[in-house]
């Protein structure tokens, strides 16, 4: 009888195991063909390719909201410009006439101070005349010259008369040469009086009594004129 002695089988495999451990990597070798790495490649160009599509829509996309927000926003502002220019040419024709009320208006004024640049108010003047008249004296006649828009300038019908605005002609009786005297030193202190001429005292039988014929000339002078419807300075119109 023969009797084999045989390692222990768990010292055998403890062994196998370390040298497995401890071999040195084999070679890798790809053995697949060139048309299924060419394949692979061209996938992973595709996949990349369509990233790069999708980004690039995605950028555009971004791009034209952009714009169409843009566009809104102009279109918005566009719209408020439009409605505030109708408003303003509704305020346009509802005041169209107001440049030429004024122009009339203008020219209405500038038509009455040419007018009226020459007026004189004649009551104070009158009213002095007859408060400056003797009780023995009487008026019998007035007669007024002066300029006039469509007269043309004042011009005395004595060349020695000084220069004046307008005249007051009168012609009266008085009892004596005395009240005649004084009846001119009272005309001649009447308020823009220039100066009083009075001549042709000729006595005369009136009523059964002598009395005297008097002509007086009175001249006015640039003060006479009212000057109310002249332009006014800023000033005088502030006080």
């Amino acid at each position: 009888m023969s009797a084999t002695l045989e390692a222990p089988p768990t010292t055998r495999q403890k062994g196998s195991k370390s040298q497995a451990l401890q071999a040195p990597d084999l070679p890798q070798v790809n053995l697949l063909p060139p048309e299924v790495r060419a394949a692979r490649g061209l996938a992973r160009t595709k996949v990349w390719l369509l990233l790069s599509v999708l980004l690039t829509i995605v950028v555009c996309a971004g791009l034209v909201v952009l714009a169409m927000l843009e566009q809104a926003d102009a279109q918005a502002e566009l719209e408020e410009a439009q409605a505030e220019t109708a408003r303003l040419q509704e305020e346009q024709a509802r005041y169209a006439e107001v440049p030429r009320v004024l122009a009339e208006r203008e020219r209405a004024e500038s038509a009455r101070v040419l007018a009226m640049g020459t007026e004189i108010l004649w009551w104070p003047h009158l009213d002095a005349i007859a408060a400056t008249t003797p009780e023995t004296a009487r008026i019998e006649s007035l007669r007024i010259l002066g300029a006039s828009v469509w007269g043309g300038e004042f011009a005395p019908g004595d060349v020695l008369a000084p220069g004046g605005t307008a005249t007051i002609g009168l012609t009266g009786q008085v009892a004596t040469l005395a009240d005649a005297y004084a009846w001119q030193r009272q005309l001649e202190q009447i308020p823009d009086v220039a100066e009083v001429i009075m001549k042709q005292a000729t006595l005369v039988d009136g009523n059964a009594q002598l009395v005297y014929n008097v002509n007086a000339t009175i001249t006015l002078s640039g003060e006479a004129y009212s000057g109310r419807f002249l332009p006014q300075l800023e000033s005088e119109e502030d006080e």
